[in-house]
């Protein structure tokens, strides 16, 4: 009856006093156990997903955290914070409100892994929210047809990249990578830049974007950070916030670059999380999990649908003692389109970028020379190799000049192809690397009719 004020009616003005995305009722447990990187919650199983966030209320303040094993009365939360100040009996909610959705304005920003600004110029507009993040299906995506240039003379030469393509440089400790993936974010073909920095050491985040990056690179930049020193669950997500960051820009029709130091960390913080949970090893030290959770990630990157733009993606890969046969390199290597490969012993020879020009290759490359440039580049590969054969013969003095034709070019020009090829972050990009390659071979290859006095 109208007019009446039934106990439905009341519920449903109380009901209206709140926002759509709050509730009156949340679900919660309670923890029971805590160990050094997860704590155990009861009461929740019920209403858990893998992947929610939960929100803890600890002794210091408000905490959260993510749900990474679900039993029967029982579920395992790993957190966020560096210290989650967990204890018995403390109370838990699974969070109802929606993930940090990216914006346009988020350029020139610097995030967390949970996207919360820590650059200290304010709050972040949040965007629209959209579905989980997955991967163009197969059928739907373009084709990858068009290359750039980078500016860096000897992978624009020896391994040309295209727009959404993915592209690996693999290297020791201390070869190089992070100074070599700052000279590629620098490429001006793009219109956004989405770095992730995963377990880089705190001191250098600064210098990376602010010197390295650049000013005028860095307002077109999106970083995401997470240092050595946060939670494995921090280092875990800001892949995937860049990801998310880069498909959000892709959507709208940017052609942007994702830059992501290191994919080898990313794949630390799994172990350790799916270690933490009871996953057994199956390839020095790795769970399965690892090598599930590694392609999901990178094929997500790529060329978008008709209409949308394309994420280009270079990863560094941190090959454990130098070993480019470690499961994770190995692994990341049959995913990507393509891997540079950074050399310790041209590092010790003060060759800058020390890019092994021999173990190198990409897989798009044909889709970015002419037919004239393909056919260059594989004489300069023959040459190079023969060169590098022969070095231990001319060490001990067992080569003899005029017997063999192609070994005399290559001894006196590879030299000077080296030379060409050396590049700091401060030398100026190369708009043309095949004429600067030429004019260097020019100016120091004698004349034919020049003769020694």
């Amino acid at each position: 009856m109208q007019g009446i004020d039934t106990p439905l009616n009341a519920i449903e003005r109380v009901l209206s006093r709140f926002d759509s995305d709050r509730t009156l009722l949340r679900c919660g447990g309670r923890i029971d156990e805590v160990s050094p990187g997860h704590y155990r919650v009861r009461g929740v199983s019920a209403s858990a997903r893998l992947g929610d966030v939960v929100e803890h209320r600890s002794a210091s303040g408000l905490r959260t955290g993510e749900i990474v094993r679900i039993g029967p009365d029982e579920t395992l939360v790993a957190p966020y914070d560096r210290n989650p100040d967990a204890g018995i009996g403390d109370a838990v909610f699974i969070r109802t409100g929606a993930d940090a959705a990216p914006h346009a304005s988020w350029r020139g920003r610097v995030i967390d892994a949970l996207g919360r600004a820590i650059d200290g110029k304010g709050p972040l507009i949040a965007g629209r929210q959209t579905v989980v993040p997955a991967a163009p299906s197969a059928m739907s995506r373009q084709r990858v047809a068009t290359g750039f240039m980078t500016g860096v003379r000897v992978i624009d030469i020896f391994t040309p990249i295209c727009f959404g393509q993915r592209l690996g440089i693999f290297a020791g400790s201390g070869v190089g990578k992070s100074t070599l993936l700052a000279m590629l974010a620098g490429a001006e073909a793009f219109d956004t830049v989405v770095v992730a920095l995963v377990g880089e050491r705190g001191r250098e985040v600064r210098e990376f974007l602010e010197d390295t990056i650049g000013a005028e690179c860095l307002a077109k930049t999106v970083a995401v950070v997470a240092t050595s020193d946060e939670s494995a669950m921090m280092r875990r997500r800001a892949p995937d916030m860049a990801m998310r960051v880069a498909e959000h820009f892709r959507e709208e029709g940017h052609r942007v670059l994702l830059v992501l130091d290191s994919i080898t960390r990313f794949a630390h913080a799994l172990r350790e999380v799916a270690i933490g949970v009871g996953e057994p090893p199956v390839a020095r030290g790795y769970p399965a999990s690892v090598f599930t959770d590694l392609p999901k990630l990178l094929e997500r990157a790529g060329p978008g649908v008709d209409g949308a733009g394309s994420i280009t993606a270079i990863l560094s890969v941190l090959v454990d003692g130098d070993d480019h046969n470690d499961p994770v390199a190995d692994s990341i290597r049959g995913i990507l389109d393509g891997h540079v490969v950074l050399s310790r012993s041209i590092a010790e020879q003060g060759r800058y970028p020390p890019v092994d020009p021999l173990a190198s290759i990409s897989r798009l490359a044909p889709k970015a020379w002419t037919k004239e440039q393909r056919m260059l580049v594989t004489r300069l590969r023959s040459m190079i190799a023969r060169f590098e054969d022969t070095r231990d013969i001319r060490l001990l003095g067992a080569y003899q000049p005029g017997a063999d034709a192609d070994l005399d070019l290559a001894v006196r020009q590879v030299p000077f192809i080296y030379e060409a090829l050396t590049q700091t972050p401060q030398d100026a990009a190369s708009p043309d690397p095949f004429a600067d390659l030429a004019r260097h071979l020019r100016a120091r290859e004698k004349p034919a009719d020049e003769t020694v006095e």
